[in-house]
């Protein structure tokens, strides 16, 4: 693992809590020298997050589309950016370069990325790790209601496994380090027991 892509929130509204922990999870990354690669933004937890990756001498990779890259909103101290045109191109582009997937917490579009990486690696599009950090039970419920997806038959046991949750960077990043992937993935094309 060289790259870890880290999906997370842009709003500032949120508790310092997340701040911090997006700030951990940047300089942790930094100091095991693999390479942050991100949405570019400069506020709320992406902007924590690369700020510490940067001060620990880390590399850090936005990845924007055009229309949000503006003074407010992209980070201008960033080791490479890439402007790309649409935020298909942009999600497609972060995949392509990284070799896992963290979600910290977030709104709508975190859950979106998370949930696309998830599936690709459901349906045998890629074999990278993908982590929950859950900091401050932030996704307790998000983390039921797939439970309850698995319980009702909507998800299969295995699928559960595609993806670690932890509320401590370093423990999630040596999941993730340590990650093989669970037998069995096809069993829903194939439809056997």
């Amino acid at each position: 693992m060289q790259s870890i892509c880290v999906y997370c929130g842009s709003s500032d509204k949120m508790p310092e809590i997340y701040i911090q922990a997006a700030a951990e999870l940047g300089r942790e990354i930094a100091q095991r020298g693999l390479r942050l690669i991100y949405g570019a933004g400069s506020t709320g937890l992406m902007g924590a997050l690369a700020n510490a990756a940067l001060q620990a001498g880390g590399e850090v990779m936005g990845v924007v589309p055009h229309y949000f890259n503006t003074p407010v909103l992209t980070h201008s101290k960033l080791t490479h950016l890439e402007v790309v045109d649409t935020l298909h191109q942009r999600k497609a582009r972060m995949v392509e370069l990284s070799d896992a997937f963290i979600a910290l917490p977030g709104g709508f579009g975190t859950l979106e990325e998370f949930f696309e990486v998830l599936t690709w690696a459901q349906i045998g599009l890629h074999q990278k790790p993908v982590g929950l950090l859950n900091i401050n039970g932030y996704y307790d419920l998000l983390l039921a209601l797939i439970d309850q997806a698995r319980l009702q038959g909507f998800i299969y046991d295995e699928h559960r496994a595609l993806f670690m949750v932890d509320a401590h960077p370093a423990k999630l990043l040596n999941a993730l380090q340590n990650h093989l992937p669970p037998s069995g993935l096809e069993r829903w094309m194939t439809r056997q027991d």
